[in-house]
């Protein structure tokens, strides 16, 4: 069985950009490198789910897509942090053009690339875990069985500080507020 850390890409990796597909753009955020590191070195698999609704508004295409998580990787590996895996949702229910406007069971909060990665890891879903800023990461970790947590990066905070002690248990198992100590979290509990 596999043990895996499901990541949110933008706000969680990267800093948040809007649309981001531009390498030339992409920043990834203060100590995530050195924290995914880490979960490999502990026997983690890392993988990426993303919701990508700039493609369902045509802002950018797919291939957009793959090229920036290509250019992520190259610069994750150098630091022995490399994703096993990406899985991005390009669908958009309401603002999609052509194709692109439907419902699907790939975007978050559904589980869709979560049961994608199915067909490359055997997923360990009582030691693998979801990592995002957004309540609709810990959402879709919850809804596919892993447990859920809230990084303080990106919208993560904000959306922490807003939420009542009551509501916060029920929509991630522990709140972060950077990777490191998402991280950290994680390998205390292996």
């Amino acid at each position: 069985m596999d043990k895996i850390v499901f990541l949110d890409r933008d706000g969680t990796i990267n800093k948040e950009v809007d649309y981001l597909y531009r390498p030339e753009d992409l920043v990834i955020l203060p100590e995530v490198t050195g924290a995914l590191r880490r979960l490999k070195e502990h026997g983690f698999r890392l993988v990426v789910v993303t919701n990508q609704a700039g493609v369902a508004r045509g802002f950018y295409k797919e291939e957009d897509v793959k090229t920036l998580h290509e250019a992520l990787n190259r610069h994750l590996s150098k630091e022995g942090a490399e994703i096993d895996q990406f899985f991005y949702c390009p669908h958009h229910p309401v603002h999609g053009i052509s194709e692109y406007k439907t419902e699907c069971h790939c975007r978050k909060p559904e589980t869709g690339m979560f049961e994608m990665a199915e067909a490359y890891f055997q997923v360990d879903k009582a030691n693998s875990y979801m990592i995002g800023d957004k309540l609709l990461d810990t959402e879709a970790g919850n809804r596919y069985g892993v447990s859920s947590i809230l990084v303080g990066t990106g919208y993560g905070k904000d959306i922490y500080d807003s939420m009542k002690e009551e509501e916060r248990s029920a929509a991630f198992a522990y709140y972060a507020p950077s990777m490191k100590e998402a991280v950290d979290y994680i390998l205390g509990r292996v």
